[in-house]
């Protein structure tokens, strides 16, 4: 054996020995050899969480540094709603105080501020049901050893430097926990990013999710990270929290070999006819760039031969590939360009006819992503959240959610707690909350 090949073998072992010690930050993990099938690391930063903070590293869910939102408007002004539903009683209101009390307690890295981010790509499927190559991002602690897997399905973005792949996931902030996260990207964002996002597409989405995580766990066992337990979470947000309600629904419904421990989604759309109803009943298109690419989703992801400019107002159908489909811009950006909030501004008639034959194709499209369609019933337990007053969401997906899913082991928080963007920090700091109150006392209920 050559002394070449004997440095670089004992190089090795000390790599896994210290990734064992809790000494992740200084491994190189882009060393590791692959295997066929397995998530293969293309880029590495080891990052100091409090410089990325100071730096405007973590993004809020427009886009814009976390630090810098809005928390200007009045969060009980809302056209208010109320609920019937007696498991959902009891609704609090949120303020403005709170929530920066809540931004200040996400971004406190006092115990834990070091974390390694690892790009990398693995197999998947794509619409289809062709192979194909996505990207996605592992967040591991830098130090102590890991505790369990968060699998997160990120919540709607637009921009490809928004991917969780291009930045530090808005979810990544709970590694500071001792979890290793795990955030694929969808089809259409990192190396996909030339492909048409199939936008709440939900078995294809969730398959790509579920796929990542099939292939980072071999990958962190042969880096010698292997987490303390195998049961693992679920995360989602937004887009995201019916993802993940998804993934769910995959693991259970075909038996996939996946320890769940708990599952958290917050302000999803669990029932995507409903969000379209929404904004054609009240002719208010509150998250303006939802309509084209809610229905361009639809379209692509379920291979429908549909003319998409009998339905599209025109100004939205002749910008649509460079405002959606160049993934250069954020949603925000894309809201102001469109520059519309009323729905038949932003459709044809015919696309606000519910009646016509393409809308009633969508409609069946819709229907078979909804989540809610599903005849499963969760078993693992899931902790929903949703703002009462989500003007992009409407909550009365989590209502339906509870009317559905009567018997499972489902904790509802509900309540004002503002929009849906300043919900979405709500509830990641919610989960945080849950997974602290896990650790003092395994196996309880817990309240947020």
């Amino acid at each position: 054996m050559s002394m070449k090949k004997i440095y670089l073998g004992i190089l090795m072992v000390v790599m896994l020995a210290s990734c064992n010690m809790g000494s992740n930050y200084y491994v190189n993990f882009e060393d590791i050899k692959s295997a066929p099938g397995m998530f293969r690391v293309t880029g590495q930063r080891n990052t100091d969480m409090v410089e990325l903070v100071a730096n405007g590293g973590i993004k809020g869910m427009d886009g814009e540094d976390l630090r810098n939102l809005d928390l200007s408007e009045d969060h009980n002004n809302y056209a208010q709603g109320s609920s019937s539903d007696d498991a959902m009683r009891g609704p609090q209101r949120a303020s403005a105080t709170t929530l920066t009390n809540v931004i200040q307690n996400l971004l406190d890295f006092t115990n834990a501020r070091k974390v390694v981010e690892l790009v990398g790509v693995y197999e998947s499927i794509d619409v289809n049901g062709d192979p194909i190559i996505l990207s996605g991002k592992v967040l591991l602690p830098a130090n102590g050893k890991i505790k369990r897997c968060i699998l997160v399905s990120h919540y709607t973005i637009a921009s490809n430097l928004e991917a969780p792949s291009n930045t530090f996931p808005l979810e990544g902030i709970l590694v500071k926990l001792g979890y290793a996260m795990i955030v694929p990207d969808y089809i259409g964002y990192g190396v996909t990013a030339d492909q048409v996002h199939p936008y709440l597409v939900m078995d294809l989405t969730a398959r790509n999710v579920l796929d990542m995580y099939k292939a980072v766990m071999p990958f962190l066992e042969q880096a010698g990270c292997v987490p303390e337990y195998d049961d693992i979470y679920l995360m989602g947000y937004s887009q995201g929290g019916a993802t993940t309600m998804a993934v769910q629904h995959l693991i259970e419904h075909h038996n996939e070999d996946v320890k769940i421990r708990r599952v958290f989604a917050g302000g999803g759309p669990y029932d995507v006819k409903a969000t379209y109803d929404r904004f054609v009943e009240t002719d208010v298109a509150s998250y303006p760039c939802a309509v084209p690419i809610m229905m361009q989703g639809m379209v692509v992801g379920n291979k429908l031969d549909l003319d998409m400019s009998e339905l599209m107002a025109p100004y939205i159908y002749e910008n649509l590939d460079e405002w959606v489909n160049s993934k250069r811009y954020t949603t925000k950006q894309i809201n102001n360009m469109i520059g519309s909030y009323v729905t038949h501004e932003l459709l044809t008639p015919k696309g606000m006819d519910r009646t016509s034959q393409e809308v009633s194709e969508l409609y069946k499209a819709m229907t078979n992503n909804s989540i809610l369609s599903y005849s499963w019933v969760p078993k693992a337990p899931v902790f929903i959240m949703h703002s009462i007053n989500d003007e992009t969401v409407p909550y009365e997906n989590a209502s339906r959610a509870k009317n559905k899913w009567k018997g499972a082991n489902i904790q509802y928080s509900v309540g004002y707690y503002g929009g849906h963007v300043i919900t979405c920090v709500r509830f990641i700091y919610a989960v945080q909350t849950l997974l602290i109150n896990e650790e003092k006392e395994e196996g309880g209920h817990y309240e947020f």
